[in-house]
């Protein structure tokens, strides 16, 4: 697969404190689902700031399509519009009174047509669902329709590369659901999409790819390898995903085919025939 976003050798480290990570590298291959995890502290939101050109590294490169990434302002501009990030917080993003506003923001900088600048708010307020808050205040939005109107904001600008911060803390489950299904659906449509989590679960649900960093490492690889390694998950404060725990278990006990893959959901082990049930 094509290589459209890659770290070659990064380190960080902010005044006074000790390096974040040094020497990482990592490639992100055109329309990968890619899930960063890692313990509080532990230089997810560091390496998704660096990959989107938000931080400039102590050393390494970030390389777009396998050119490196200049920290000039109209370099930094041209590939803002290609790699977006959505902040964990919606309202460190939003700041138009209106949503048909904050979503045209980027194309009209951009300074194209307005009929085309009218076409992405359109096309991204139908891909994020919110096509009824077009014209609604910002600041009445609940949390939830924050986020996805912040995310339409960058889907607007029709980047290569999607970045998200927590792109579910702060939602309530069915929220969370919503979100889910949603960047399913990008990411079933060729966008690539990075998001940092500590929901090991969702990362499973969601991603192909993950990559875990801890201690100033990176593991990268299939996210149905990484995800079931429970030495990695721990050493890294995290718990192993739900639904390869609970396969393991239907297996042992005759509830679940031996090649059958793991549930993703509770609503999926519910649905298993009664007679496959334990």
């Amino acid at each position: 697969m094509t290589v459209v976003l890659a770290a070659d050798r990064l380190s960080y480290s902010y005044p006074g404190s000790p390096p974040v990570f040094s020497e990482l590298s990592m490639e992100v291959s055109q329309g990968t689902a890619l899930a960063v995890l890692g313990p509080n502290g532990g230089g997810k939101t560091t390496l998704l700031r660096l990959l989107c050109g938000g931080l400039r590294p102590a050393a390494g490169r970030i390389m777009l399509h396998g050119r490196p990434l200049g920290y000039g302002r109209t370099a930094l501009s041209e590939f803002r519009t290609q790699v977006q990030f959505v902040h964990q917080d919606p309202d460190d993003q939003l700041f138009a009174a209106t949503v048909s506003q904050d979503v045209s923001f980027g194309p009209l900088n951009l300074g194209l047509p307005p009929a085309t600048v009218a076409a992405r708010v359109t096309a991204a307020l139908e891909d994020m669902e919110i096509v009824p808050l077009t014209e609604q205040p910002t600041h009445l939005l609940s949390f939830g329709q924050r986020k996805r109107v912040a995310i339409a904001g960058a889907l607007a600008l029709r980047p290569l590369v999607l970045i998200l911060d927590e792109p579910t803390a702060g939602l309530d489950p069915a929220g969370a659901e919503a979100l889910l299904a949603t960047l399913r659906r990008l990411s079933a449509g060729g966008t690539t999409i990075i998001a940092s989590t500590h929901d090991v679960d969702f990362a499973h649900r969601w991603a192909d790819e993950a990559a875990i960093i801890s201690r100033g490492r990176l593991r990268t690889g299939a996210a149905d390898s990484l995800l079931t390694d429970s030495a990695l998950l721990r050493d890294a404060s995290l718990r192993p995903a739900w639904g390869p725990a609970v396969g393991r278990v239907l297996r042992a006990v005759g509830g679940l085919p031996a090649d059958a893959p793991d549930p993703r959901t509770p609503e999926e082990v519910l649905r298993l025939e009664p007679g496959t049930r334990p």
